[in-house]
C-alpha cells in the first residue's frame, strides 16, 4: 500500500513533522498505520471511502499541546482537519475534506469542567458526548436536562458547532450555546463574549459580551479550534407530556405544518416537534424485506399495507409539553382542538412526573435522555447498512413542506430509493432530513446514492432552497447555492479565512471555504 502524504509535502518533511508531533503528544497518540487510520475513513461514504483519507491522526490532550501542534503544522504547511469525536456520520464522519490532511482528534479532551445548577449551564471540552454529560448530571443529582440529538454518542461541542439540533425546548443548539475558548491558526487563544474578561463571572450567561460577537463565526467554519464550549441546560420541569398524532394521508402534511406553526410561534409547543414520515417510523420497527422484495422504491400499495400492519401513520407528529400539570393540561387542550380538524388524525399522550423516564423509544430524546435509536434504520435495506443525508431548510409553511417532500420523494424513487425522512419544526423554519439508505457493499447502491444526492441538490437550488449541512463530497456544491451577488458570502468567508489562517492549515474546504493555498482544489474529491 502506498504511503499517504499530506499534499505538497515531501516524505522527509512529513517525517520531521511527525517526529515533532510525537514529542508533543506522545508516540501512542500519533496514528500513522493503515489499520489505525481506517477509523478516520467515512464509514458511510457515497463513493470511494479512500477519497477523503487522512495521512495521520493526532490526539492532543490540552490546549498547550494543540498550540505546539499548530506551530509544526504552520512550519511544514500541513493541513489539519479537526474533529471532536468524529461521529458526524452521514456527513463524512472523521474524514477530512482535503485528502492527505492530518486529523486533529480532540476526543482525549473530555472534561466536564463545570456544571452550574443555579444558572443552568455546563462548560465542556470537545470529547464530552451527550451520554457523558447526561450520566454526569444524573450521578451528581443535578435537576438539569441535556438536549440530545438523534445519536447520543456524538460530541456536545461537535454537534453544536455543526448547528445540530435536538428535541426539547432547548433544541436549537447554536442558540443555546454561550461562550467559547478558541485556538486560532497562529496558536493564539481567545475566549468569546464575557470570557474576554480575565476574571469573569458571566462567560456562560450572556452571549454577546462587549463589542462584536464572534461565537457564530466559529460554527461550521475553519477559522479556529474550539477547545471549550458553554451550553445552557434545561431546568428539569415539574412534569411533562409526550404526545403523538398519527395522520392517515400523504397530503395531510400541508395541514400539519400550517396547524403546528402558530403553536410553535406562540410557544404552546416549545420543543422541536418532529413530523416523522411513515416509512422512517417503520424502519425502526422492521426490515424492508418483510414488506417488499422487488427492485426500486416500494410501491404505494406495499407502503400502505406496511403502515396498516404496523399501526403507523403516513405522518407521525411527536411533540412534548413541559411545566406544571395545570399548564400542561391547558396546552394539551389547545393542541387537541387545533388538530381535531384533520380527518382520521389519532392523538395519544402519556404524562410523566419531572423525575420519571419514558420506558422506551425515540421519544426519550424529548425528555432529555440520549439514545441511539436513529441507527436502527441501517438494517432497512439489509447488508452493510449506511446512509447519506440531504438536509435542506424549509420555510414553515404547508405549501413548502409538501413541495419539498414531493420533490425529494419523486427524485428518490427515480434512483430506486424509498422516502426515508421527515421534518423537525423550528419556530419559523423546518429542518427537512432525508436519508438515502444503502448497502455499502453493493457498488451499484453506493453509486446511485451519490448520484441521487447530486440530483437532489440541483433540484433544491432550482427551487430556491438551500442546505444547512452537507456531506464532505458536496460541501462545495452546497456553498455555491448561496450565490447572491456572484457569491459575495463565500468571498467574505474566504477573505476572513486568509486573514486568520494565511498558511491555510485549518480544515481546508470545510463548508466550501478554501484558503488561498488550496483554492485550486475546490470541486475536487
Amino acid at each position: 500500500m502506498t504511503r499517504s502524504l499530506p499534499p505538497k509535502v515531501s516524505a522527509a518533511g512529513f517525517d520531521r513533522a511527525l517526529a515533532g508531533w510525537r514529542a508533543i503528544v506522545g508516540e501512542s497518540h500519533v496514528v500513522t498505520s493503515a489499520a489505525g487510520l481506517a477509523s478516520y475513513l467515512d464509514p458511510f461514504a457515497p463513493g470511494e471511502r479512500e477519497a477523503f483519507s487522512a495521512s495521520a491522526a493526532l490526539l492532543p490532550a490540552s490546549v498547550d499541546e494543540i498550540r505546539a501542534v499548530l506551530r509544526i503544522a504552520n512550519q511544514f504547511r500541513i493541513p489539519l482537519w479537526t474533529v471532536s469525536t468524529g461521529r458526524n456520520f452521514a456527513y463524512g464522519g472523521a474524514a477530512p475534506r482535503l485528502a492527505g490532511s492530518v486529523v486533529l482528534d480532540l476526543q482525549r479532551m473530555n472534561r466536564i469542567i463545570e456544571v452550574n445548577e443555579t444558572l443552568a449551564y455546563a462548560l465542556v471540552e470537545p470529547g464530552v458526548s451527550y451520554f457523558d454529560l447526561y450520566a454526569h448530571l444524573r450521578e451528581k443529582g443535578y435537576k438539569l436536562w441535556v438536549d440530545p440529538p438523534a445519536a447520543g454518542w456524538g460530541s456536545v461541542v461537535g454537534n453544536t458547532l455543526e448547528r445540530g439540533f435536538g428535541y426539547t425546548a432547548y433544541g436549537d443548539h447554536a442558540a443555546t450555546q454561550c461562550g467559547m475558548e478558541v485556538v486560532l491558526a497562529n496558536g493564539d487563544v481567545l475566549r468569546t463574549g464575557m470570557g474576554g474578561i480575565e476574571i469573569g463571572t458571566a462567560w456562560q450567561l450572556y452571549q454577546p459580551g462587549f463589542g462584536p460577537s464572534f461565537d457564530a463565526m466559529f460554527m461550521q467554519s475553519n477559522y479556529g479550534i474550539v477547545t471549550k464550549l458553554g451550553v445552557w441546560l434545561m431546568p428539569a420541569p415539574p412534569a411533562y407530556l409526550l404526545g403523538e398524532i398519527q395522520f392517515r394521508h400523504e397530503e395531510d402534511l400541508e395541514t400539519i405544518v400550517d396547524i403546528l406553526r402558530p403553536l410553535r410561534l406562540d410557544e404552546t409547543i416549545r420543543n422541536n416537534a418532529v413530523i416523522e414520515g411513515g416509512l422512517r417510523r417503520a424502519a425502526g420497527l422492521s426490515a424492508r424485506q418483510q414488506w417488499y422484495e422487488g427492485k426500486g422504491a416500494m410501491p404505494e400499495s406495499a407502503v400502505a399495507a406496511m403502515l396498516d400492519k404496523l399501526n403507523v401513520g403516513r405522518w407521525n407528529l411527536h411533540f412534548a409539553l413541559y411545566g406544571t400539570p395545570e399548564l400542561i393540561d391547558a396546552r394539551y387542550a389547545i393542541v387537541q382542538r387545533a388538530f381535531a380538524r384533520v380527518p382520521q388524525a389519532k392523538l395519544s399522550a402519556v404524562r410523566y412526573k419531572g423525575d420519571a423516564q419514558p420506558t422506551a423509544g425515540g421519544d426519550r430524546n424529548l425528555a432529555g435522555i440520549p439514545a441511539m435509536s436513529a441507527f436502527r434504520m441501517l438494517d432497512w435495506r439489509g447488508g452493510a447498512g449506511a446512509h447519506v443525508d440531504f438536509a435542506p431548510v424549509c420555510p414553515a409553511t404547508g405549501r413548502d413542506a409538501l413541495r419539498q417532500y414531493s420533490m425529494v420523494k419523486t427524485r428518490a424513487a427515480e434512483y430506486g430509493f424509498d422516502y426515508y425522512g421527515g421534518f423537525t419544526a423550528g419556530v419559523r423554519h423546518l429542518h427537512h432530513i432525508f436519508a438515502a439508505i444503502f448497502d455499502r457493499d453493493d457498488a451499484n447502491q453506493v453509486e446511485q446514492a451519490g448520484a441521487l444526492l447530486r440530483s437532489l441538490m440541483s433540484d433544491a437550488r432550482a427551487a430556491g432552497y438551500g442546505e444547512y449541512r452537507a456531506h464532505l463530497a458536496y460541501m462545495d456544491f452546497a456553498a455555491a447555492q448561496y450565490s447572491f451577488n456572484d457569491g459575495a458570502l463565500l468571498r467574505l468567508s474566504e477573505t476572513i479565512k486568509d486573514a486568520l489562517d494565511p498558511n491555510g492549515i485549518l480544515a481546508p474546504g470545510k463548508q466550501g471555504i478554501w484558503p488561498a493555498a488550496w483554492r485550486d482544489r475546490r470541486g475536487y474529491t
